[in-house]
């Protein structure tokens, strides 16, 4: 069985941030240190910052008096900013510089006296601290067809902005039906998008056109995650998320002469290659990585880790 990895997968530069953060604080404060909602994505790197002295809660209420308290990656409201506030509790805020910069983009337009369409889906944490994050009128929507529904109170006053894992390819049918609809329409330019969700949903796309089958190591509420899925369905071919190698049914793979994988951006390189190893018990496998972009982004600590960064 030939066993084609995608290039690049996993991990993305706000991810790993997102770790340090949590695993700086616990050397600088000691645990037990408080993250709002999970850090990431990911049952595996959240149990196993747990065992180090992180405890992951639901809300602040649940942090007692005085404790270190970190925001996910996914950003939060302003509401709970200013409820972690009144309660002083010292903060740390772990949310994705590229979801900042979405913050940001869409609290400029507001300002304008522009409302906001924001490109997403809902129930996600990203957009639920988006929304918090501009005060104005935002529509949520997630497919062209809802364009047609929206009812605005100024059709020459109109911004867009999207959720940080959906890439070009995933907004432009929308983006497209908005401008149709709202020709004053303004919006970002599609070079702010997530680089990371850009760059993983074209390689799936590459490696699916090579494979019989791609596996998706990620997490069942991984938005991301799942659009990989979906881009390597869309491709023709079979494709599963699993959560990790103990979730591969091996039915999936039987008969196929080459499989693929990738990893949604929360998902660590340890399971790729646990999921390897147990391929390997199926089958003589011969590994191979395709062409792919090698990302050097990096991003810097909050001030408040900064001289733990080296």
């Amino acid at each position: 069985m030939r066993v084609v990895l995608a290039q690049p997968r996993g991990f993305c530069a706000g991810v790993e941030r997102a770790i340090d953060i949590v695993e700086r604080a616990i050397e600088k404060y000691g645990p037990p240190i408080y993250v709002r909602h999970e850090i990431v994505h990911n049952r595996h790197v959240v149990e196993r910052l747990r065992a180090k002295g992180a405890h992951f809660v639901d809300e602040l209420d649940e942090i007692p008096p005085g404790s270190v308290t970190i925001f996910s990656a996914h950003g939060v409201s302003s509401a709970v900013e200013d409820a972690a506030a009144n309660r002083t509790l010292p903060v740390i805020d772990a949310t994705c510089p590229l979801v900042s910069k979405v913050h940001s983009e869409g609290q400029r337009y507001a300002a304008q006296g522009r409302e906001i369409v924001l490109i997403g889906h809902a129930g996600h944490p990203e957009i639920e601290g988006t929304m918090g994050r501009i005060n104005g009128k935002v529509y949520l929507i997630s497919r062209a067809e809802e364009v047609a529904a929206l009812t605005v109170s100024d059709p020459h006053k109109l911004a867009f902005i999207t959720q940080t894992t959906l890439s070009v390819d995933d907004t432009k049918a929308v983006i497209d039906a908005l401008r149709l609809r709202f020709p004053d329409i303004v919006g970002p330019d599609t070079k702010d998008i997530c680089y990371a969700t850009q760059n993983r949903q074209r390689a799936v796309r590459e490696l699916a056109q090579q494979v019989d089958v791609v596996l998706v190591v990620g997490a069942a509420n991984s938005s991301n995650s799942n659009r990989l899925r979906e881009i390597a369905a869309e491709q023709g071919v079979k494709a599963y998320l699993v959560a990790d190698a103990d979730a591969l049914d091996p039915a999936w793979v039987r008969g196929a002469k080459a499989v693929g994988i990738t990893a949604g951006a929360s998902a660590p390189e340890e399971l790729v290659q646990n999921l390897i190893a147990r391929l390997k018990q199926l089958s003589d496998v011969k590994c191979e990585k395709l062409p792919g972009i090698t990302e050097n982004v990096r991003f810097r600590m909050p001030p408040e880790l900064a001289e733990t960064a080296g």
